[in-house]
């Protein structure tokens, strides 16, 4: 098995894409709901289709966008990722998961429904009465999860899995139904028509708005062509037209077959609405049948199961690519994001989901509450792409080659709120759908912070570290303080600053702070001014020769080191950057020289009391980051400072090769299996926060100073992490050890809490 993609994603072309569309929406919404819409308003459920279907429209438009600025697998969960936050991303994927899966549920429920009256009509044709079981609970779930099998076989066996016969036999199927109403269509009597659409909105406008929040989710499915937009070719090219195509197919087959039952389909003396409210869930057959005889009515059926298996497929096929991407980020268990060497296939993913549609099936008592808390997560999470398309459009992010909406903000403002009024009356009109949701939605809150936050967060460091715009998009500004006294240190200090915060992302500002001395005035200038002075234009002038530019700020203070917490809270600054040389020189630009055990309560306190991730810097002379290939990162397995070791690294990986050595240090009195545990996490760890070359090494030794030294030889920075408990000094014995056995550069790093 295989965490990597295949050597060719993208195996799905336009019509694939297309087909995942057409077989998501055509055929079981309509089936399962038209009966509902012709109840509440009679023949204007057709006007509700339509106006659900330019919402639709609206929104396939923002996932067209969105997909093409960002063609990854995931849909709305990587939209979510992209714009927002990694914890807002898991709960996004985690109900969008929840959806799919009960839209799953429903399809494969609907699927053994009317295959049981398949069954049923064979059996009689073939062996006289039928029994009664076949049309029995106990049947139809067998045959629900025998197709949930089949079709998991053929998604762990082929990527897609397979052919699409199923999607193309009920576009048939419907076409032949809307060609039958056609051909009928002249032979009612004159003023028929009129007469059966009369009254148009027998429910009202009420009613009308019941329509369209009964039958949204029945042109749901589009979306699911973003869920594995990864695997799509020609993204930019074939995204938008597969959205679209499948979408406008749906409603060309939708409003015909509508104006069809509501006219031909009514026999006479009777009305649609009468019709619907007598048996909404048959209303479809029961108007076929009179138009085309036990032919139309078995044509029905027949779409319905193809309907529903294709329907089934295109669920299973997008949930378990939404698993597959949210493992990849560590927000589901890393088994999940393995593949099928062979194959390509994201088995585990495919089981994990397919088993949560067995159980499901079995176990959910009110099936039809799951539906309606499916269909409310569905038009919450449209809401939310059109958000999120607003606020990376207005970001600047995306691909500059991606599709750009006409009439912007417009066409997602309008979307996004439609869709958010629909998700409100899906809640107040089944509030157990909304119970359902939190249910859920709490249960993820609960496992990601429990289980996978710490590793998500190290992923997503590592990812903002290599692509900034990931920052920008999120609308952060990261400000790394950098206090300086000596320029000779200022183009390495300025270089580590701007891998904290890159630039056009983050900034850099560059502190000196003037000590006033105990006989000062405010109405005198301190003596030292023109030093600070000198210190930063220096310091400025070596940073703009290495194309760098950091901002500046002096400061006049008693006690320098609450200034720099001052500063640092009053900017809100990310990051703090200091040199340790540099904390050793004097006003006069002497240097006393470091003595690592002498650092002293000041930086101590300075350490605990900033709210901002500390690093500290000591470089030998003529040290820059440009010249790292080699990285040694100590280790203990602990995950205190993995997000920002994570960042580090993946900004020095964004500009530069590395090889980064994990290092662990197996103390005296460690047995064979505490070992293999330190080297098992430690693996885990480097996984999470080195994306380039990397290597794990457990070494036996009696000191852990003497083994960091040793290994530190031979490799161009050391990353050693700061302790952040409250009973021990940040700035401890071990720091101190290798910063004065080792000549190698050595960035210390405290993460904030």
């Amino acid at each position: 098995m295989s965490s990597l993609p295949p050597s060719d994603p993208r195996h799905i072309g336009l019509l694939g894409a297309t087909g995942i569309g057409v077989g998501a929406i055509v055929g079981g919404g309509i089936l399962a709901l038209a009966g509902v819409a012709f109840a509440v308003t009679g023949p204007g459920a057709l006007v509700a289709f339509a106006l659900n279907g330019f919402i639709a429209l609206l929104t396939a438009l923002t996932f067209a966008e969105m997909a093409t600025s960002f063609p990854e697998s995931g849909g709305t969960y990587t939209f979510a990722k992209k714009v927002l936050s990694v914890e807002t991303a898991f709960m996004v994927g985690w109900v969008v998961w929840f959806a799919s899966i009960m839209a799953a549920v429903l399809y494969a429920l609907g699927f053994g429904t009317f295959a049981a009256i398949v069954l049923e009509a064979v059996w009689g044709q073939v062996a006289g009465a039928p029994p009664t079981w076949i049309r029995g609970g106990e049947c139809v779930t067998l045959l629900a999860l025998g197709a949930t099998a089949f079709y998991t076989w053929g998604l762990a066996r082929r990527p897609g899995g397979g052919g699409q016969w199923e999607t193309v036999g009920k576009v048939v199927v419907f076409a032949v139904l809307i060609a039958g109403g056609l051909w009928a269509l002249p032979s009612l009597p004159e003023g028929a028509i009129r007469q059966r659409l009369d009254p148009f909105f027998s429910g009202g406008g009420m009613g009308l708005l019941q329509a369209m929040g009964y039958t949204f989710i029945a042109l749901q499915g589009f979306d699911l062509i973003a869920a594995v937009a990864g695997e799509v070719k020609e993204p930019r090219r074939n995204l938008p037209r597969a959205m679209v195509a499948s979408l406008v197919l749906a409603l060309l087959i939708y409003l015909p077959l509508l104006f069809l039952i509501s006219t031909v389909g009514v026999p006479e003396g009777t009305d649609i609405a009468a019709m619907a409210s007598a048996d909404p869930e048959a209303v479809v057959a029961i108007a076929a049948e009179a138009y085309l005889g036990k032919t139309g009515f078995w044509l029905v059926i027949l779409a319905a199961v193809l309907a529903m298996a294709s329907a089934l497929q295109a669920n299973l096929l997008a949930s378990s690519h939404i698993a597959l991407v949210m493992a990849r980020d560590r927000n589901l268990p890393a088994r999940l994001r393995q593949l099928d060497e062979a194959r390509g296939t994201p088995v585990a993913a495919v089981l994990l989901t397919s088993a949560t549609v067995v159980v499901a099936v079995l176990a959910i008592p009110d099936v039809a509450a799951a539906g309606a808390a499916s269909s409310l997560i569905f038009l919450i999470s449209f809401a939310l792409a059109h958000w999120t398309n607003i606020l990376a459009r207005r970001r600047g992010g995306g691909r500059s080659e991606s599709l750009r909406l006409p009439l912007f903000p417009l066409v997602p403002a309008v979307g996004g709120l439609a869709c958010l009024a629909l998700a409100l009356f899906q809640g107040l009109s089944v509030p157990a759908a909304g119970g359902i949701a939190l249910a859920w939605l709490a249960a993820g809150g609960g496992l990601y912070y429990a289980i996978f936050s710490r590793r998500a967060q190290v992923a997503d460091a590592a990812a903002e570290a290599l692509d900034p715009t990931l920052v920008r998009l999120r609308g952060r500004s990261p400000l790394v303080l950098v206090p300086i006294a000596n320029p000779a240190s200022a183009e390495s200090m300025v270089m580590v600053a701007n891998a904290l915060a890159p630039a056009q992302v983050g900034r850099v500002l560059l502190l000196s702070v003037v000590r006033t001395p105990e006989t000062w005035r405010p109405d005198q200038v301190p003596p030292q001014l023109a030093y600070a002075q000198q210190v930063l234009g220096e310091s400025l002038t070596t940073a703009f020769a290495a194309e760098l530019s950091p901002e500046a700020l002096v400061t006049v203070a008693k006690d320098p080191w609450r200034d720099i917490r001052r500063v640092a809270q009053t900017y809100r600054c990310e990051s703090l950057l200091l040199g340790l040389g540099d904390l050793q020189t004097d006003d006069a630009g002497n240097d006393d020289g470091l003595d690592p055990e002498a650092l002293g309560a000041s930086l101590e306190w300075l350490m605990r009391e900033v709210a901002s991730d500390v690093v500290l810097l000591r470089a030998p002379d003529g040290w820059r980051p440009s010249t790292v290939r080699r990285v040694l990162v100590p280790v203990g397995g602990r995950r205190d400072q993995s997000s920002l070791r994570a960042r580090l690294l993946g900004s020095l990986l964004r500009t530069q090769d590395l090889e980064v050595r994990y290092l662990g240090i197996s103390l005296p009195g460690a047995d064979a299996d505490q070992e293999a545990w330190l080297e098992r996490e430690i693996q885990l760890l480097a996984d999470d926060e080195a994306s380039g070359r990397h290597e794990v090494k457990v070494v036996r030794r009696d000191s852990v100073v003497d083994a960091v030294v040793e290994h530190a030889a031979d490799v161009d920075l050391v990353v050693l992490g700061l302790s952040r408990q409250r009973h021990r000094r940040v700035f401890g014995r071990i720091p101190a050890g290798v910063i004065r056995g080792s000549q190698t550069a050595v960035l210390m790093i405290r993460q904030r809490a």
